[in-house]
Formats: C-alpha cells, structure tokens, sequence
C-alpha cells in the first residue's frame, strides 16, 4: 500500500483530564440530583430551566416553528426508518420446545428492555436525524419507557425544534431538555425529576462518550461512539468528484473526523485530491471541512483488490463505501464494517438520513466486534429451560459428575435431589 496523502496521528483515547471532570460530575449528579443538573445546565448550555421534562405545550411550538416540507421530509424519513427496523424485528425469533434428550425442554424469550433513553446531540448542528435513527428502533422493539433528550440551543431554555420535533413523530414517550455527561449520569443513577433507565444509546462528544463508558454497568449501552470515519474503496472507474463530495460530507462533522480513500489507479486518486480541493472553495462548512481534510484526511493506492480488501478489514471503518465497477467481488471477503455502501449510487449520506438502515455505527475499529444500533439493541434474548421428572432423573448423574469434579458439593448434591422415584411424574 502506498501513501499519496498522508494523515496526522489520529488522536482517540480519552485524556486523564476529561476522565477526572467526568467522574466528578456523575459523582456530583448522584448525590445532588437536580440542583446538579441546573447548574451544569446553566454553565455549559447558558439554560436556566428549572424542570428539563418537555411539555406538550413546548412540543406543539415546536411544530409551529417547523415548515410543512421540513415535517413531510422527517415523516418521510421515519416511515424508511421504520419499516426497515419493522423488517429486521421479524428475523429475531423466539426458540421454542428444543429438546436435547427426551423429557427436556429449552428455549428462549425475546424480551425488550423496559426503559431506554435514546441521547440525541446538539452540538455545532441540530441532529435531528439521530432521533428517528435511535427511537424509532426502540419503538418497534417494544421498549415500554423510552426517553430521549438533547441539550437546549445555546443561551436558550429550548431544544430545537426540529429535533423535538423528530422526538416527538419518532414516538418518544418522555423528552428532556438535557445534554452532556450530566445527562448520562442522570438517567444512569436517576434524580429527583429523572427516573433511571435499563439502557442508553446514543453518540456524544468526549465528554458524553466518557460519561457512557463510567456508567456502563449501572446501565446499559449500545457501545462508544468516537469520531465518524468513512473509507472509500475505488476502482477508477467512477466520478472522482462524486468520491470527493463523500469524503467532504464526512469531514465536515468535526476537525477530527476520518476521511480516507483507498484506489487502485493513481491517476484517479489524484484527481479525487484535486476535486476535493475545488469543492472546498465554496463550501459552507470548509472551515471544519477543510480542518478535517488536512489533517485526517488518507489517500492510500493498493496494488489490487485484495490489497484493498485486506486494508479495509483490518482498519473496520464506520462507513464502507464500495466506488466499484463488480462490487461483487469485494463484497464476499469483507467482513468488518459498520454499515456497506455498494456501487458509485449509494451515497453514505443516504444511510445518514433516510434510505432505512441506522446511522448510529461503531468507530474506531469497533466494527471488528460489533454491529451498529439496530431494533436487536433494545432487545434481550434470555433463555428458559423445563424438564419431566423422568428427563431431570436422566439428567442428574451427569450433572452431578461434572460438579464434584469442580469441588462443588452443593450443586451435585442439588442435582442429586432429583434422581428420587422417577416413576411420580408423568412425562409430556
């Protein structure tokens, strides 16, 4: 593989410093609830709300601040959303009435958390989009309380409205004007006002992300999200400005977003560099865009498709774009990948917004162990056994073995307890 733009170190870990503000303010949540709340709410989003539930009446403002074509395109957006996450439910089953040997029954339940808080970001843009990609799931899940929040519009009391606007056709069942690792901690811990949840999903900045990873056990999460990365395999036979749009759609998230190119025709790279050069001139966000570029930015020149292919599985990027003439060959040997784009047609913008499939992926080579977040995330699948008294009989002797072989008396002593006259029960 050879280097024709070359990346800065990609810093990812998170600093001892923002670990130790972390620890203090989910510290500072526990024991203080609410007060703690209004304080970091004041401090870090200029918010002086005394009560961070969202009311109805907030919620129809919300509406009447939102164009017709703006809520048709949200609603639009869901109905994808939603029948796709409808169809991914339907292909996780319930097992039931698996017999091993004669008088045992096994199986299993598939079972929705009761209570989820799905964490929508502020930040530099209102990313309403990420609403309907985390409640939605957890809706057709069947999660029985799910909340979602995101911190108010800076030096405002309000969230803005088109993302609680998105909660809302999304189907969320309580909405908080709150963000930050404070946010985390109370839904992990609960307050006052808050009352704590099963599960939270959602991406966030180092300081939320940190938040998820210190609360992790007191509650649930989908997984640690870090900065958004998108690696495009070319062939060369594409439109190298359609190449570089994409990689600039994926700069402009943060200065530490990941854009990287991998091509198998040096001249087709080239050009990529240039158009992406051109662009940048008139775009509105080239004074992150271009930040991101410089420093993040990686275009790599493989000597063949199994070059490519052994590249991309061993950095697991977030994003998979295939630009490709036969697809169809890579796609059999690739294997870590948040989410696939396939052929010069499947913009990764799509995923983002509104084809169906989630936009909530693993980062930062995650996606070598885990999937994005999908309706399986609000979902338990937990195991249920019953036996005849013949079949725990026939049971027993074997169990009771193996436990005295691990010293454990007590467990074969129990299994022991039900080898009794077998001929009591009726099998079934």
């Amino acid at each position: 593989m050879r280097t024709i733009k070359e990346a800065a170190p990609r810093k990812t870990a998170i600093d001892k410093e923002t670990r130790r503000i972390v620890e203090v303010m989910i510290e500072n949540v526990a024991s203080r609830g609410d007060q703690a709340l209004r304080e970091y709410s004041a401090l870090f989003d200029g918010s002086s709300r005394e009560r961070f539930r969202v009311g109805k009446d907030e919620i129809d403002r919300a509406y009447d601040r939102v164009s017709r074509e703006e809520l048709a395109d949200i609603r639009a957006a869901a109905a994808n959303i939603r029948a796709f996450a409808e169809a991914q439910r339907q292909t996780i089953g319930e097992l039931d009435g698996f017999s091993p040997r004669e008088g045992i029954r096994l199986g299993h339940r598939v079972i929705p958390v009761e209570a989820a808080l799905c964490y929508v970001p502020g930040g530099n843009y209102p990313l309403y989009s990420t609403a309907l990609m985390l409640i939605i799931p957890a809706r057709v899940a069947g999660v029985k309380r799910i909340c979602a929040c995101s911190p108010t519009v800076k030096g405002t009391n309000e969230i803005d409205a088109k993302t609680l606007v998105a909660m809302d056709v999304a189907g969320a069942d309580e909405i908080y004007a709150l963000g930050g690792a404070q946010a985390i901690a109370a839904f992990s811990y609960g307050t006052e006002e808050i009352k704590a949840v099963d599960l939270i999903v959602g991406p966030g900045n180092q300081f939320v992300a940190e938040a998820k990873r210190q609360c992790y056990g007191q509650v649930g999460i989908d997984f640690i999200a870090g900065p958004s990365e998108v690696l495009v395999i070319a062939d060369g036979s594409g439109d190298s400005r359609t190449v570089a749009a994409d990689l600039l759609a994926q700069a402009e998230h943060a200065p530490n977003a990941k854009g990287i190119l991998v091509s198998l025709d040096e001249k087709f790279a080239r050009d990529v560099i240039r158009d992406v050069e051109a662009e940048l001139a008139d775009l509105p966000t080239a004074d992150i865009a271009a930040l991101s570029w410089r420093d993040q930015g990686e275009v790599l020149l493989a000597a063949d498709a199994a070059e490519a292919i052994a590249y991309a599985n061993s950095y697991a990027p977030e994003h998979l774009e295939l630009n490709v003439a036969e697809p169809g060959i890579y796609q059999e040997h690739l294997h870590n990948y948040g989410s696939l784009f396939v052929g010069q047609n499947t913009a990764e913008v799509f995923g983002d917004y509104a084809s169906g499939t989630n936009h909530t992926l693993p980062t930062v080579r995650a996606a070598r162990y885990t999937g994005g977040l999908y309706v399986g995330t609000f979902l338990k699948t937990c195991t249920w056994q019953e036996m005849t008294p013949a079949g725990a009989a026939g049971l027993a002797p074997l169990v009771a073995r193996l436990a005295y072989g691990e010293g454990l008396a007590a467990h074969a002593r129990a299994a022991e307890a039900r080898l009794g006259d077998i001929t009591t029960g009726t099998d079934e």
